[in-house]
């Protein structure tokens, strides 16, 4: 087993990093992976920084290979963000971590996630790193698109792109990672448009399945404008539930682990230190739960995104498989009482609701909007956006 193997469904991208790790001698320091969200920016450059430090460029089974895919390397950060935007000090403090002879690895290296959460001030404490690094160390960003990612960073980097995995590819790693049976595996993820995190929730957690069918019906409930407000409520209560569900699981265990770096096993937090880590723990994750909340409430959205489309895709006989395959009939049913025309507004409408989130609207007046316009398009002659 390679390290490549979690990489789902992109050979020209593993192409190019598997060759690189294996040239430490003409190694570019500063990468830039991009991809559309679910397209394993993330899994990707964990794969690559796991080569790096492999005497075999990733062969999955050595000691440097198993620690790298754990997170626990001592030469590797992966600088996940916690923030909405990325602060100056932490890059700082990246930058001088960069600085350092790798204590056990071949190299040094920084993953920076979501480097598109940089501002221009805080790019230019990383440029300097990133124009004349040492040579013992490589910097891996990711963001979506690489306009995303300020111009005098994205410059001096190598660039790397990865798309939207095939349903076949993910249907795979569902069958073959998480044991699914091969309907459920592919009724997943066509659902989660390939988008591999959202797939391995939905085969994992019936919870998290049960949410998404009840945002499917957030359609059918609109019928009226009281519905449709009653509908926005339940949906902002379902991304809600969806969030809590993930924060809660993943606040578990890092606790225990800090608990476990502290000497404080039992949880008692006799020492001040502990419980100065503690709270910082506690700040932290209160920022990443806001986050996480928005991005349920947006994945929510993508969801009554790709509803409306199948809806559209069989009002107009278009010869495409659905999204939501396993849900044909709350689609057919909803492309029967309405026209075309009806379904476009209804997308755009979505749509507004998605950009006025990202413009930090209230979510409640938001989706009340929206929810609206579901009920009835007719009232987007007059809707501003």
């Amino acid at each position: 087993m390679s390290v490549w193997d979690v990489v789902v469904g992109q050979a020209a991208a593993v192409e190019q990093l598997s060759q690189a790790a294996k040239r430490p001698d003409s190694m570019t320091h500063a990468w830039l992976i991009t991809g559309p969200p679910g397209s394993g920016r993330s899994v990707a450059a964990r794969a690559f920084a796991a080569a790096l430090q492999c005497e075999q460029g990733g062969c999955g089974q050595c000691q440097a290979c198993r620690s790298v895919l754990a997170g626990s390397h001592p030469d590797v950060l992966d600088t996940a963000t916690k923030k909405v935007v990325i602060a100056i000090d932490d890059v700082r403090e990246w930058v001088g971590l960069a600085s350092r002879t790798p204590s056990q690895g071949r190299w040094r290296v920084i993953i920076v996630e979501d480097a598109d959460r940089m501002l221009e001030r805080t790019g230019n404490v990383l440029l300097k790193a990133l124009e004349e690094p040492p040579p013992h160390t490589v910097w891996i960003l990711s963001a979506p698109r690489p306009q995303d990612v300020l111009v005098t960073v994205r410059s001096r980097c190598r660039r790397v792109s990865l798309g939207i995995p095939p349903v076949a590819a993910v249907t795979r790693l569902l069958i073959e990672r998480d044991g699914a049976d091969p309907e459920t595996a592919r009724l997943a993820a066509l659902a989660a448009q390939s988008h591999i995190g959202v797939a391995r929730r939905l085969v994992r957690d019936p919870a998290a399945a049960e949410r998404r069918r009840q945002v499917l019906a957030i359609p059918k409930a609109a019928s009226s404008v009281a519905r449709a407000v009653a509908a926005a409520g339940q949906l902002d209560a379902v991304a809600k539930a969806e969030a809590e569900a993930v924060v809660q699981g993943r606040e578990a265990q890092e606790r225990t682990q800090l608990l476990a770096q502290l000497g404080e096993p039992t949880g008692k937090k006799t020492s001040a230190f502990a419980r100065a880590r503690l709270r910082e723990f506690d700040d932290e994750s209160a920022k990443r739960a806001r986050r996480t909340q928005a991005d349920s409430l947006d994945q929510a959205l993508i969801d009554l995104l790709a509803f409306y489309r199948d809806v559209l895709a069989v009002q107009v006989s278009a010869a495409v498989d659905l999204i939501n395959a396993q849900d044909a009939d709350l689609v057919a049913d909803q492309a029967r009482t309405s026209t075309a025309h009806e379904t476009m507004i209804r997308l755009d409408a979505v749509e507004l609701a998605r950009q006025r989130l990202s413009a930090n609207v209230a979510p409640a007046l938001a989706l009340e909007a929206m929810a609206v316009l579901l009920a009835v398009p007719a009232l987007a002659a007059t809707e501003a956006p």
